[in-house]
């Protein structure tokens, strides 16, 4: 009879112990400690992907920013509110401009004492204010956000009052200077709450100091907490991304181009340029920046730059345009455009663009024709003996050029293609490279050969 007490009393502590351990809340912690950018948003994705697929019941933003891009923040918030997953945010110091909106989007905020929230005035990369069309998006959008979390409705004996759990004036006044609240935002102030005006006002559900506390507020006694941890990939593409990396991986792209058209076939520099433009194009891809045909668009254009230079002799329209279509793909892939509309992309960020690509470009430039010189030319270069520098004196028999040039002297012949100044002319059936003394001759005039110099014959237009 003993053993039969002690069997039951085993089996009813670990049903307790069983319910004790469902009864565990699953929460799901992810933290926004940065500019809000693509990075951001992508891990975003990647958390409510995790929390869904491991049945989590809660998931907790622990934040501290002073903002970011308004296309990544809205998107955040847009999965907020559409997520079947509770979302609460605790704001360790700042949330502020675009971290605001997604705290806002959040079904509860707690706050550290001091911490603060508000501040979302759309601003440029320069922290100047945005034009008003920026303003009126984002201060609709801070209005809705806080209109989404309802409202009660109060019957008096007069009037019908609606009673917002978060009022939406409020957080419309976090963009607005202009509008005025009665004891709590003065005109020509944009308005940011502390901690305890947060909570006064309907924007805080509570003043903790950490999570462990906040969960203790809530009466949340057994939980687990799972942290998302960023993978060594989303490290990598966040450190591809920056502008100086982007800055760098062109002048990579430009240099290798340029070492490799110094030097006869295919080698190591022309692997370098590949390996800079697919680590330039495939994180800016991954985070959803560079689309299928910017890339294309960057491709034509180095064709182009390609055919002008081993095909098409001098420099015209198929020369102009790759540049133009390689600084094209380059700059676009830097931007949040969504296919040909560029509503969403500040006119500031564009600029900005542009000046990566250009400086990056004009500096790559420049460093591989002085790299050129430090590494190639001279007996000091470290790869100098890559290179011939050794002179091949007259005096010692050499020749360096054709001699029967210099029987071409005073012949008289048509122009194979249009010298501009430099192509080529037909002399006695044989071809023979020529510049023009006078500018653009078209092709099929008669010249005659006036002298020959530098291996070169130089010739004027026939009268």
């Amino acid at each position: 009879m003993k053993k039969a007490y002690l069997l039951l009393f085993a089996i009813v502590f670990s049903t307790i112990l069983i319910a004790q351990e469902n009864d565990s809340m699953l929460i799901y912690k992810f933290n926004i400690k940065e500019q809000i950018a693509p990075a951001v948003w992508r891990h975003t994705k990647k958390v409510f992907a995790n929390a869904d697929s491991m049945n989590a019941d809660l998931i907790i933003i622990h934040m501290n920013t002073y903002g970011g891009t308004v296309v990544d923040a809205d998107s955040i918030r847009t999965k907020i509110l559409n997520s079947p997953i509770p979302v609460w945010v605790f704001i360790d110091n700042n949330a502020a401009s675009a971290g605001a909106l997604i705290s806002i989007a959040c079904d509860s905020i707690f706050m550290r004492p001091g911490a603060n929230i508000g501040a979302a005035t759309v601003v440029n990369q320069s922290g100047e204010k945005a034009p008003d069309k920026y303003q009126s998006y984002f201060r609709s959008t801070m209005r809705a956000t806080a209109q989404s979390h309802g409202a009660d409705t109060i019957t008096t004996e007069t009037d019908t009052l609606i009673k917002w759990f978060r009022d939406p004036i409020m957080a419309e006044a976090m963009v607005d200077e202009d509008i005025y609240i009665a004891g709590i935002a003065d005109t020509g102030k944009i308005l940011t709450f502390t901690a305890v005006e947060a909570q006064e006002n309907g924007y805080c559900e509570g003043i903790v100091e950490n999570i462990e506390e906040l969960l203790e507020q809530a009466n949340i006694e057994h939980y687990e907490i799972k942290e998302f941890v960023p993978s060594g990939i989303d490290k990598i593409i966040g450190f591809l991304t920056s502008p100086i990396v982007s800055g760098i991986l062109i002048m990579g792209i430009l240099g290798g181009i340029y070492f490799e058209m110094q030097s006869p076939g295919i080698g190591f520099p022309l692997g370098i340029a590949i390996l800079a433009a697919i680590a330039y194009f495939a994180p800016l891809y991954l985070e959803g920046l560079a689309e299928n045909w910017e890339i294309i668009v960057f491709v034509i254009g180095l064709v182009l730059v390609a055919l002008e230079i081993f095909v098409i002799p001098g420099f015209g329209i198929a020369g102009a345009l790759g540049i133009t279509f390689t600084i094209t793909g380059l700059t676009l892939s830097l931007l949040g455009n969504v296919h040909f509309n560029f509503d969403n992309v500040e006119g500031s960020t564009i600029i900005v663009a542009l000046l990566t690509v250009t400086i990056s470009i004009f500096t790559g430039l420049m460093l591989s024709f002085w790299l050129s010189k430090k590494l190639f030319t001279a007996s000091k270069g470290p790869l100098h003996n890559l290179a011939l520098n050794s002179s091949q004196e007259l005096k010692d028999g050499y020749v360096g050029v054709d001699v029967h040039q210099f029987e071409m002297i005073g012949k008289t012949g048509i122009t194979h293609t249009v010298l501009r100044p430099s192509g080529k002319i037909k002399i006695e059936g044989n071809i023979w490279d020529a510049m023009s003394d006078e500018g653009f001759i078209d092709k099929g005039e008669a010249v005659k050969v006036i002298k020959q110099e530098s291996a070169q014959l130089y010739v004027h237009k026939e009268d």
